[in-house]
């Protein structure tokens, strides 16, 4: 057999007959045919690697649950992650040294000189690889995961059948590498993000494993370490307490009237208070004391004082540490912004436990409307009501969002507009807001949220 390659003027002979000739421009057509093959391999490999290892374990067990297409390969394939990664590999590998090579035997025929073919090959290749090869389909698969890892599970075990010796060989030399290096064998990691957590958690409720009311507790634990004791204490405004000359009598009437065991007890003014009576102290004493000359003061117990911006997981241990149930919260200047009881950190985790007689602080009266306590958080109205109100430096609740938007005080009957929502002002009391309405109008958007990418092929 006869191979002869002519200079760029003359043709290119193939075969024992040299009568046959294949003219450059042939030759450069399948090569630049084949390159295009290659480029579209290289994206399938780049854009596996990314579906592949950023498919959580537990959505593809969804997905074999489910019988969706694909699912049962692609949990094969991740059964063994060092595998697959080895796979992926080798086959991008081979297929980009591939493509520079071509293009550099391409280039040699219209290029005199050897080595400007290679520098244009090489840095022509690798521009056409990072473009098309690595950079939009890795963007593709991240924003398809799951439909993609699906689609190419099929092709992916094909590749590993073909490149089985190749595979075997570089995954036995890399794990030895590992052994005597001592670097990990493992390629997918032992921990989950919180993200990856609330995405089980999600999807438990959408199989059914979890309760609608497990998966809120379970939702308000995660936001339980991120919120602060502002958000969650009882304004000073709400405040029961007693001051230190007060009488048994007065305490026992004041305590009762604030729905709790324990009164805060101040000297002067709520800015110095004292400590707390506990409740049961007062009645026994008022009961039963066997001498008429104690006084308030003689019942106080100390308590914490802790500032505004603490974390209420933080704030949560140190009361259990101290045996506390109720601290007082100060801003930065030790001025009294309010309290925080032990319930009140419960209601974090729980949900909002109601007093006998109590109203809800988000009732939902139909689709488009419900009625909210001015009070209330944000989260909890954002979540209950699937609405997107925005929360801001100064204010957490609805009062607080009311008067931002306002810019003044705001008196019962108005309305505030956002997003096309409406909350009406129902119910004011000196200057604070006790209640509102909030109305979905015809020109309300949901908040966008993201569709399972299962969903996305359909």
């Amino acid at each position: 057999m006869v191979v002869s390659v002519s200079s760029p003027a003359t043709a290119v002979q193939v075969g024992t007959d040299p009568a046959l000739p294949v003219s450059d421009g042939v030759v450069a057509f399948a090569g630049g045919l084949t390159i295009l093959v290659l480029l579209g391999l290289s994206a399938f490999f780049s854009s596996s690697e990314i579906a592949m290892f950023s498919l959580p374990s537990h959505r593809i067990e969804a997905m074999v649950a489910e019988e969706l297409p694909g699912a049962a390969t692609l949990q094969e394939l991740k059964d063994d992650p060092h595998r697959l990664l080895v796979t992926i590999l080798v086959g991008n590998n081979l297929i980009n040294i591939a493509m520079s090579s071509i293009a550099t035997g391409l280039l040699a025929l219209y290029v005199s000189s050897q080595s400007l073919a290679v520098f244009i090959a090489t840095f022509g290749i690798t521009a056409l690889v990072l473009l098309f090869g690595e950079s939009a389909p890795k963007s593709y698969a991240v924003e398809n995961t799951e439909s993609w890892a699906r689609r190419i599970a099929g092709p992916l075990k094909l590749s590993e059948y073909v490149l089985l010796p190749l595979i075997v060989t570089f995954d036995y030399l890399t794990r030895q590498v590992n052994r005597v290096t001592g670097g990990r064998g493992e390629i997918e990691s032992t921990y989950v993000t919180r993200e990856e957590i609330r995405d089980i958690i999600e999807t438990g409720e959408r199989a059914g494993v979890l309760e609608e009311d497990e998966r809120e507790m379970l939702q308000r634990i995660f936001r339980f370490t991120g919120t602060i004791a502002k958000e969650v204490m009882t304004p000073r405004l709400d405040m029961k307490a007693a001051p230190k000359d007060a009488t048994i009598d007065e305490a026992i009437q004041a305590c009762v009237q604030s729905n709790h065991t324990r009164l805060p007890v101040y000297d002067g003014s709520l800015d110095n208070v004292l400590g707390v009576v506990h409740i049961s102290d007062l009645v026994r004493e008022y009961s039963y004391g066997a001498s008429d000359d104690v006084e308030l003061e003689d019942l106080i117990q100390e308590t914490l004082h802790v500032p505004e911006s603490k974390n209420v997981d933080d704030l949560l241990a140190e009361m259990r540490e101290t045996r506390m149930h109720m601290v007082i919260v100060i801003d930065e200047f030790g001025t009294t912004e309010g309290m925080v009881t032990m319930e009140d950190i419960t209601e974090e985790i729980v949900g909002e436990i109601l007093q006998s007689g109590e109203e809800e602080p988000v009732e939902v009266l139909d689709d488009r409307t419900a009625t909210l306590n001015g009070e209330v958080n944000i989260d909890e109205v954002n979540e209950r009501l699937d609405v997107d109100i925005p929360e801001g430096e100064e204010f957490e609740t609805i009062a607080g969002f009311i008067f931002n938007r306002a810019g003044r005080l705001v008196e019962e009957g108005e309305t505030i507009a956002y997003n096309g929502l409406e909350i009406h002002v129902e119910r004011v009391e000196n200057t604070r807001i006790l209640g509102a309405r909030l109305v979905k109008t015809d020109a309300y958007e949901a908040p966008q949220t993201a569709e399972p990418a299962a969903d996305e092929e359909q």
